[in-house]
């Protein structure tokens, strides 16, 4: 994206509801054999298990269809209610698979893939293929991104699924749903924008509010401001999300830079997946 371009007209063409990269290939990838996720359910949802699988399946396989490469030591999640807020929890259960906590219950759908999208952004970032070498404990300075990266996983999902649940919803009944999904994305892309004051560039804006973002890496205004950046990226070129598996194979150092950490990415990640970080490294001021 042009760094001259202004919140109101960049606004304008995410709300534009013109077709994405993403969304065509959406409807043209084919089914991969084996990847199907697996869900197990928990109480406390007050939400039929079958309804709640089939959302998750559409949001996560909106993202996970991308990712043909990637792996899991088991393919499977286990999802509890939490009653603080959405979290991906750091062990592995003793099954091997992945724990994620949402907040949602009841049958507010649009809710229950905003937030199982943005964790499973996490599970890609540090629970995939090798990923007892990507999920260490401890101060990560550039975390800020990561957070980042699943508000965009939130939008990008949900945008998505906007669009194949008005041809093939999980349930035909569910078909009318299409555009409550697609208005809760549209809010929060509203809302962000709201976030870069006018006249500002984004590149300045990011100049002024990464300490914060280094320091505490759950500014969720500011997390949002820099998805809305990023989303375009990710809807021209979904394979993408590939790369996000070799986010975390960097420095844990806390001083590590913004462009250390997007070098050493760069780095860790096939060569295929290299002209897209230097996209979103330039979307960030850097130079790769």
């Amino acid at each position: 994206m042009n760094d001259s371009m202004n919140r109101r007209t960049f606004t304008a063409l995410l709300l534009s509801g013109a077709p994405c990269a993403a969304l065509a290939q959406a409807q043209q990838a084919p089914a991969m054999a084996g990847r199907k996720l697996d869900f197990r359910i928990g109480d406390d949802f007050k939400a039929a298990q079958a309804d709640i699988i089939a959302v998750l399946r559409s949001a996560g396989e909106s993202i996970w269809q991308h990712c043909p490469n990637t792996r899991w030591e088991v393919p499977g999640f286990f999802i509890f209610h939490s009653t603080e807020s959405p979290i991906t929890v750091f062990d592995h259960r003793a099954d091997g698979r992945i724990a994620i906590g949402l907040t949602s219950q009841g049958n507010l759908w649009s809710q229950f893939a905003y937030q199982f999208s943005h964790e499973f952004c996490h599970a890609l970032a540090g629970h995939s293929n090798d990923w007892k070498k990507t999920w260490t404990k401890g101060r990560k300075a550039n975390h800020w991104l990561e957070e980042s990266l699943c508000e965009t996983a939130s939008l990008f999902a949900m945008r998505t699924m906007s669009e194949s649940w008005k041809t093939k919803p999980p349930y035909p009944n569910w078909k009318s749903y299409s555009e409550a999904l697609k208005t809760y994305a549209s809010d929060r892309i509203t809302a962000a924008s709201a976030g870069l004051p006018a006249g500002a560039t984004f590149i300045d804006w990011l100049k002024a509010n990464e300490a914060s973002m280094r320091e505490k890496s759950t500014l969720r205004e500011k997390n949002n401001v820099v998805a809305i950046q990023l989303l375009p990226l990710f809807e021209a070129e979904p394979t993408g999300w590939e790369a996000v598996t070799f986010f975390n194979l960097t420095k844990r150092a806390p001083e590590n830079t913004l462009a250390g950490h997007l070098a050493e990415w760069s780095a860790a990640a096939p060569l295929a997946q290299r002209p897209f970080i230097a996209k979103l490294a330039a979307t960030l001021g850097v130079k790769l």
